[in-house]
């Protein structure tokens, strides 16, 4: 009964939404360990057509990459490939020479200098090794166009090749470390990161719609990403896509999902590593990623320097947050009724999900939606997360 009653009011929700347009389509799945308990899709893939949004469409989950790339790199911990806290540079030696910025001089260069401290994989993944995002960061934006770096939206390998905000280990800020993450999982696997989560977590798990590269199949089930303007109406963007030849696939961002294999990817988790095809990860492995790891260091905004890719960003401002291992953690109870402890995290695209290991579930969100942090699609958002736990 009470999974009924929370179906009809998420319906609800998410269809109203939809009526005023808030949000082109939406789809939404809510899982618990033993299986779905609900999704749904409502709305269309893309402004002025019919073509319906469903929990089987193809959605670009931007940094919601980033947990997958999380699993993949404790896959090689766990066989003993990587270490938390040895220097990346032994695996990737450029990561033992990468300078911080320190400002720009009298001329408008950039004034660089060593970095005291060292880059691991265990800052990489907690956000604290000292690299930033252009879209966050406007020194980082003002160095690569100085400097002529690629974009990163162009594939490129060169664009992640950025100079730290400040020495690894003093604070936290959201970054490209998920990146050369991923560019780990590579160097020492011997294969691309697709390929690697293709045989060590998609195929297990059952999600046989996640990939970087969109077939014909994938790109005729996707949804178009919309931009909104500063009138409040949405204008599809259907040239936008990841791109689909890079020099690198990006652990970051670049994969394209459903919400219904997420969720499967989510219960994963929920199960401490175990999935249908087998155990992903060792339950101590899904512990340590669920837990702090940066220690004193906490979440912070992230300020704005590209209104039409992201607004002032921060879940749960009033909380404290720390991070896991690609993961990050309210240490308080949050406002929709997701109690402390719990995971999550979001994508660039208005995507988003939540881990709650205390309840045993999950939830994931997809619209597709520019800016990040986009007011109507986080209230609906929102809104869907308190829907859940009032059901409760």
């Amino acid at each position: 009964m009470k999974l009924m009653v929370m179906a009809e009011k998420l319906d609800a929700v998410l269809s109203d939404s939809v009526a005023r347009f808030d949000v082109p389509g939406v789809a939404a799945a809510v899982t618990g360990r033993d299986g779905l308990l609900y999704e749904a899709g409502y709305g269309v893939c893309q402004t002025g057509t019919t073509k319906a949004m469903t929990p089987d469409t193809i959605v670009w989950i931007a940094s919601m990459t980033k947990a997958v790339t999380g699993v993949a790199v404790m896959q090689c911990v766990e066989q003993g490939l990587l270490d938390l806290d040895v220097p990346a540079a032994e695996v990737i030696p450029y990561l033992g020479r990468v300078p911080v910025l320190e400002g720009f001089d009298e001329i408008g260069q950039p004034k660089l200098r060593a970095a005291n401290g060292t880059i691991t994989l265990r800052r990489l993944l907690t956000h604290t090794a000292g690299f930033g995002y252009e879209t966050w960061h406007e020194p980082i934006q003002r160095y690569s166009t100085l400097i002529g770096l690629p974009p990163r939206a162009s594939g490129r390998k060169a664009a992640i090749k950025t100079p730290l905000m400040f020495d690894p280990g003093e604070r936290w800020e959201y970054s490209v470390a998920i990146d050369w993450v991923g560019l780990m999982v590579e160097a020492v696997s011997g294969l691309n990161l697709g390929e690697y989560m293709r045989r060590n977590i998609f195929a297990p798990i059952g999600m046989s719609s996640t990939g970087f590269k969109l077939d014909d199949a994938m790109r005729a089930r996707r949804a178009t990403i919309h931009q909104r303007e500063d009138h409040g109406g949405l204008t599809p963007l259907p040239e936008f896509e990841f791109v689909q030849e890079p020099d690198y696939e990006a652990g970051g961002g670049g994969l394209y999902s459903t919400v219904r294999d997420y969720a499967a990817f989510t219960r994963m988790i929920l199960n401490e590593g175990e999935s249908p095809g087998g155990r992903i990860l060792e339950a101590g492995t899904v512990e340590t990623m669920s837990a702090n790891q940066m220690g004193d260091c906490r979440v912070v905004e992230l300020r704005t320097c590209d209104e039409k890719r992201s607004l002032d960003a921060e879940l749960f401002p009033d909380l404290p947050k720390t991070w896991g291992l690609t993961f990050m953690i309210n240490e308080e109870d949050a406002p929709t009724g997701r109690p402390a402890g719990s995971l999550g995290w979001a994508g660039l695209s208005n995507c988003y999900f939540w881990i709650d290991p205390v309840n045993g579930l999950s939830g994931v969100y997809a619209t597709q939606v520019l800016p990040f942090m986009d007011t109507k699609s986080l209230r609906l958002y929102l809104d869907l997360e308190t829907v859940v736990y009032g059901s409760l």
